[in-house]
């Protein structure tokens, strides 16, 4: 905080103003989100190692699994610091402690993956001792937040004892051996709870969160998240490079995988989330549970495009056009999700939604062509098309979507003002 004294000593948690000017996020918040790159980075680099093996079950179900666990408690941990940063010595430490447990569930990815692929005992003890570890630091976050905030006392309570149970039932998981169908019964119950417990936390008081803050932080990930995307692009142009030499196969998929990256965040943060959030507080729930599988898939992007290089380098066991699908099944979750989080936040748009369509029609184009024998630069090319249409349809003064967004804005406004 800017305006904390020399040194960092204890201050109280009575809540930050919700109203708060040039409200932007701390360094220990980016110092924070620096462990979830690790994280994105070894989830994206086991998911494309699966999927270039045919082992498309358990890539996928180790995938969603460490997406949840990761995006959940990083979403988990921004909303309490956006209401409750006192960035004192205790707020570090604690931070500290949560990207410690970061750490340890990043570790343990891989072993969770290959357990997956055996298929007998699943290995979740690393991820889910890790997500523990961060659930709990967050649980003393919240008693100090209780004691601190008597206004809020019993939302803060709330919020500690739903996820101390929570845990207790991860804890469970992590030390009964079980087998795929079985951890998948017992999981699923908890990721429901997890969902519900802000809601049920919250159901009197809300916590005072702020929405410009809120949405720079999940710009933020958003960007982390790209990373991985332009990590998957280096893989795929060393193959390409290893193989063939600077070829103009090589600048095209690099330049591809470069726009595929691009494009998303641009069409991304063409949303005007702060404006929007800040005048439909209620919609909180939709904005924050809608980007976890707009994250995801931007992981998953990323993590296509290292699928791409395994199949240039000749060491997938799949076709042009999984490889090709990799690559555009998450891009075209990213679009959906995106489009219903606009509506969600600005109203119904039929042009976006049109373009939408377009842009999913263009994707199932890209595997086709590569199913029909097309080289996969090519169909790099025609999904980076995909993503450059609809950029250049909302951004043209023709189509007007940015002057739509705008009165969208202002409509919100002037119901806030009744």
């Amino acid at each position: 905080m800017g305006t904390n004294p020399p040194g960092h000593p204890l201050i109280r948690m009575g809540g930050r103003d919700p109203a708060e000017k040039h409200r932007t996020a701390t360094p220990l918040e980016l110092f924070f989100d620096l462990t979830f790159v690790i994280a994105f980075g070894v989830a994206g680099g086991q998911f494309a190692h699966e999927i270039a093996e045919a082992h498309f079950a358990a890539g996928l179900l180790g995938f969603g699994f460490t997406m949840f666990c990761v995006i959940w408690a990083w979403i988990n941990f921004s909303w309490f610091a956006s209401a409750y940063d006192t960035d004192d010595w205790i707020f570090r430490i604690v931070t500290m402690v949560q990207m410690l447990g970061v750490l340890i569930l990043a570790m343990g990815i891989e072993p969770l993956f290959d357990s997956l692929v055996e298929g007998h005992h699943v290995d979740n003890v690393g991820i889910v001792a890790g997500y523990v570890i961060m659930r709990l630091a967050l649980v003393s976050q919240w008693l100090r937040a209780a004691r601190q905030d008597p206004q809020r006392r019993q939302t803060c309570l709330n919020f500690a004892k739903y996820l101390v149970v929570a845990q207790l039932g991860w804890v469970i998981v992590m030390l009964v051996p079980a087998d795929i169908p079985t951890t998948f019964l017992m999981t699923v119950p908890l990721f429901a709870f997890e969902w519900a417990a802000p809601a049920l936390a919250e159901r009197k008081m809300r916590t005072p969160w702020h929405a410009h803050h809120i949405a720079e932080r999940y710009g933020l990930l958003a960007i982390i998240a790209l990373g991985e995307c332009l990590f998957g692009v280096i893989e795929a142009l060393r193959a390409v490079v290893g193989n063939h030499g600077w070829t103009l196969d090589a600048a095209v998929v690099g330049f591809a995988g470069t726009a595929i990256a691009f494009g998303m965040w641009w069409t991304y943060f063409l949303l005007p989330a702060a404006q929007a959030l800040h005048l439909q507080r209620n919609r909180s729930f939709k904005f924050g549970y809608g980007h976890m599988p707009i994250f995801a898939a931007i992981a998953a992007t990323g993590a296509g495009l290292h699928v791409a290089a395994y199949f240039i380098d000749h060491e997938a066991h799949i076709s042009a056009a999984v490889a090709i699908a990799s690559i555009a099944a998450p891009v075209a979750v990213f679009k959906i999700t995106l489009t219903w989080l606009h509506s969600a936040m600005l109203g119904p748009d039929r042009m976006i939604v049109g373009v939408a369509v377009v842009v999913v029609l263009l994707l199932g184009l890209s595997v086709g062509l590569a199913a029909a024998g097309v080289a996969l630069p090519l169909c790099m090319l025609v999904i980076c098309a995909a993503l450059t249409v609809s950029v250049i349809i909302e951004e043209h003064p023709r189509a007007k979507a940015a002057h739509r967004r705008r009165m969208a804005l202002e409509r919100l406004r002037l119901a806030v003002a009744e």
